[in-house]
């Protein structure tokens, strides 16, 4: 796909949503890292759930630590995973204390080194909480992104650099959550949505669905 074709995409998703953002609910830079953390193979509904009592009760890294493992499962048990990622959340919440001055570090390396963090996670954190440019490419924008012809790739990792090398500047920053949501809502795994689409025409995807 050239350029062209990619900024007629963005610009059509940016007039339908001008201001697009997580679906993720939290009130401080902390909350959005515990939250994606706690994302990861669950839904953003079920995450809320979990943490508006959660949060109502730990918002920081010393409350949240001060919860300890076993009281954190109970907040999160309805969530998949949870019994990893209550681990994961304690060790990081130590290591933002003891490294970091309980503030969650704003590089891509540095995110890396908490426990449970990943490429995926820390670049959510970077976009939506640094407005760095960056795309994290979950199972929404990889599908999106190959199925409509942004990219040509067979992994993540590939998948996002074709994304960065090919999308204007002037849509990056925004770019991660409008394919998200367009992938949620519009151009779903199994029954893709393409007779309401709004850049269907300028889609690559050989078998759009008529009806």
């Amino acid at each position: 796909m050239n350029k062209a074709i990619s900024d007629q995409i963005f610009q059509r998703l940016k007039d339908n949503n001008p201001r697009p953002t997580t679906e993720l609910e939290y009130s401080s830079t902390f909350e959005l890292l515990i939250a994606v953390m706690l994302s990861a193979q669950a839904t953003d509904i079920s995450v809320n759930k979990a943490t508006k009592d959660l949060f109502a009760v730990a918002n920081n890294p010393q409350t949240m630590l001060d919860l300890g493992e076993l009281k954190l499962k109970s907040y999160i048990k309805t969530i998949g995973l949870f019994n990893t990622k209550a681990i994961n959340v304690i060790k990081t919440c130590e290591m933002l204390i003891n490294n970091y001055d309980s503030k969650v570090p704003h590089t891509r390396e540095q995110l890396e080194k908490l426990p449970g963090v990943g490429r995926k996670t820390a670049n959510v954190i970077l976009n939506t909480a640094f407005n760095q440019p960056v795309i994290a490419v979950d199972t929404h924008i990889f599908r999106v992104a190959n199925r409509i012809g942004l990219a040509k790739a067979t992994n993540v990792l590939a998948t996002e650099k074709q994304l960065q090398s090919r999308i204007s500047k002037k849509y990056l920053l925004d770019a991660h959550h409008w394919l998200i949501l367009h992938g949620r809502y519009t151009c779903t795994a199994r029954k893709p949505k393409c007779s309401s689409c709004i850049i269907a025409d300028l889609c690559q995807y050989n078998n759009k669905v008529k009806s």
